[in-house]
């Protein structure tokens, strides 16, 4: 891509009043030194966003009792005020039940996705705006670029740090008043600029994405919240053989080998989760294709409107996790809602509940154009996965 990573300023190209998100952590402590170092007015702001027990002491940890504190040192340090916002209530409503409701359901969430969506760049947006900020700025890693058209968002320059998988939500309005100062910086040179800076979380650990679960185990925060959620029920082979039993669908995850517990003469995979059912759906790996999904809370970041450009299919690339190399895709809108993708070369292990993101091609700095949350997997039919014949196709199921 050819356009430039914008600077921050007004209308009157004075210095603007700067908003920035700080975790705690090196990321967006640097990008506050950053706006501090061009000149802007700048606020910091830290959300507490759950309890302050036992997960503020887990190491990557963040937005616990220790990173406010490091946040706190960090505003001191560059002499810039600061405020903890308490935005746990809304947090649990809108990330952690959401969470464990998607696990019950048998999907596999991305609580970053919502809490990006639901509370960083809505909640908090609107607050910097009351605060009279110009842009809120954070410390994530992806491009916030100057098109034609307005502003797009493109991959990071640091492939392995690249977050654009998390940020499909972004709307076209919000991203006006957004701005992403280490999307164009390698990790090494934001630890660099920590250390330049004075910053004391110069060398601090990186968190992890569940900040919320306090040992590290997910279903202990399903198991608090949805107590019912851990029944037993059966594992059942894609050919209706009842092999064995589970102790709670939430313990499973598509694609999974390890834990089954069940004697077999080749490896077995979870291929499927049946919530309405209460089975763990297994079978061999060719089972676990998958050529297409439907898409549920889709956001299109591109200038025409997405059935105009995709009724007819709209060749394009998607990730479906964040650690992959964007896939050929071909795009589908209809104009009844149902945005479906077809995936060109089949991809495995593909969950619900996980997110399709949009890129204009496979560049490094590709755009981002979108994406949405997988609401359902195409696949092969049993009989076509068990007899390895050419595959006739059966949307959301098995």
């Amino acid at each position: 891509m050819t356009q430039t990573q914008p600077t921050v300023t007004t209308r009157t190209n004075a210095k603007a009043r700067v908003v920035v998100a700080m975790s705690g952590g090196v990321d967006s402590s640097v990008a506050a030194a950053m706006m501090k170092a061009e000149g802007h007015d700048v606020i910091g702001i830290t959300l507490q966003l759950y309890d302050h027990g036992s997960a503020t002491g887990r190491k990557g940890s963040c937005c616990a009792g220790q990173d406010i504190h490091d946040a706190r040192r960090v505003a001191e340090t560059l002499e810039i005020p600061h405020y903890v916002l308490d935005y746990e209530a809304r947090f649990a409503a809108k990330v952690i039940d959401s969470f464990a409701e998607s696990y019950v359901a048998g999907e596999t969430p991305i609580p970053c996705v919502t809490c990006n969506n639901e509370i960083k760049f809505r909640d908090l947006l609107e607050t910097s705006r009351d605060l009279g900020a110009d842009v809120l700025v954070t410390g994530h890693y992806v491009q916030r670029l100057d098109g034609p058209n307005g502003p797009v968002l493109a991959r990071a320059v640091d492939a392995d740090r690249d977050q654009s998988y998390f940020l499909f939500g972004i709307s076209p309005e919000q991203l006006k008043s957004l701005r992403f100062p280490l999307g164009g910086l390698q990790k090494s040179e934001v630890r660099d600029l920590a250390r330049k800076f004075n910053l004391p979380i110069a060398d601090k650990a990186d968190s992890q994405d569940i900040c919320f679960v306090p040992t590290g185990r997910y279903t202990d925060v399903i198991e608090r919240l949805k107590p019912n959620a851990l029944e037993p029920g059966d594992i059942v082979h894609i050919d209706g053989r009842i092999l064995g039993r589970h102790e709670g669908i939430v313990h499973y995850t598509v694609g999974q080998r390890r834990g089954l517990k069940i004697p077999a003469a080749d490896p077995l995979f979870v291929v499927r989760l049946d919530a309405e059912k209460n089975e763990v759906i297994v079978g061999p790996r060719n089972a676990l294709t998958t050529t297409g999904l439907i898409l549920r809370n889709v956001n299109w970041l591109g200038e025409k409107p997405l059935v105009e450009v995709a009724s007819n299919g709209l060749d394009l690339y998607v990730r479906m996790r964040s650690s992959q190399q964007p896939r050929a895709a071909r795009l589908h809108a209809a104009a009844g809602g149902t945005v479906m993708v077809e995936l060109v070369d089949g991809e495995e292990g593909i969950a619900t509940g996980q997110a399709c993101v949009f890129y204009a091609d496979n560049a490094s700095d590709a755009r981002i154009l979108g994406g949405g949350v997988i609401a359902k997997t195409i696949k092969p039919t049993p009989d076509a996965v068990l007899n390895s014949t050419v595959p006739a196709m059966s949307a959301g199921s098995l």
